[in-house]
């Protein structure tokens, strides 16, 4: 379906207004406390005075003139956040006023203008079955806005979801560690090894999307259902409670497997739907780590 570039300049620009807003009301500050700095890094040598810890001693300076100097090291400031959305087929069904692709460009707006606030630099791979875009991390509100539209402006699909292309493509081009939101409804299998390998390099939080009608189908008797990321056509007696026992069952057993694994390899989450607000997932998860950092 061709894009309506006016519509979806409206759509960016009410995302930016609202997610500016929730950034100002509730985010501001948190951000920064949760994602302060990853470690340090060297600044510069100065001369040795009393007190100075002997340990910081920088021997090659001090040899090559003549007496102490030690080695200064401050919080590495800068971070590099990266977004890693899903755009396959399925990222575009929404049951309500909704779809997934707008959550997702909602949580990446929110977050990225949490980043830029925090002086970071933003940046963005989305991907399908393969990369469909890669944009480098950059400083700027312009930037925060060309990721919402990027995400919002790609063009409805038939590819299925590989998160682990994904993620190898991520730590391939991101060499430095950097902090990485995993937008994505999931819907994907094998990517464990993938996941752990990037989880040890980077710090990644997991957003899982879903939508109600995922969970819970209607009573709609005999409908024909299309596999948004083949396109295959079948259909379904919605009408026997059978199926959608079956349908709840296979739904709740997928999350409770993809909770389960993410909880293993101790990669944090954010809850995402379409049909609620998400601000306060996002605050649950940054009191968690605050928590855990002894800052609670």
């Amino acid at each position: 379906m061709p894009i309506n570039t006016d519509e979806l300049m409206k759509q960016v620009r009410t995302i930016r207004i609202v997610t500016g807003r929730l950034v100002d009301e509730f985010l501001s500050g948190e951000y920064h406390s949760v994602f302060k700095g990853q470690g340090i890094e060297f600044d510069e040598v100065r001369e040795y005075v009393s007190g100075d810890d002997i340990r910081s001693i920088d021997w090659n300076v001090t040899a090559r003139m003549g007496h102490p100097f030690v080695k200064r090291f401050s919080e590495e400031r800068e971070l590099t956040v990266i977004f890693v959305v899903d755009v396959s087929g399925s990222q575009t069904f929404g049951s309500g006023a909704r779809s997934k692709a707008e959550v997702a460009a909602e949580i990446t707006c929110l977050l990225a203008l949490s980043a830029i606030k925090n002086q970071d630099n933003v940046g963005l791979i989305l991907f399908s079955h393969d990369i469909e875009k890669y944009i480098p991390a950059k400083k700027g509100r312009t930037a925060v806005m060309r990721l919402a539209r990027e995400v919002l402006a790609f063009e409805e699909t038939l590819h299925r979801t590989n998160i682990a292309a994904a993620l190898r493509f991520l730590n391939k081009v991101q060499k430095k560690k950097a902090i990485v939101f995993l937008v994505s409804d999931f819907q994907d299998a094998d990517f464990t090894r993938e996941l752990r390998v990037t989880a040890k390099r980077h710090d990644v939080i997991c957003c899982p999307v879903s939508d109600p009608r995922e969970t819970a189908l209607p009573d709609a008797g005999l409908l024909e259902v299309q596999d948004p990321e083949t396109g295959r056509l079948f259909l379904l007696d919605t009408g026997s409670p059978a199926v959608r026992e079956h349908f709840r069952v296979k739904a709740e057993e997928d999350r409770l497997q993809l909770r389960d694994m993410l909880r293993k390899l101790k990669v944090d989450t954010i809850s995402l739907a379409t049909d609620r607000p998400f601000v306060d997932e996002v605050r649950k998860l940054f009191h968690q780590r605050q928590i855990r950092a002894g800052r609670g």
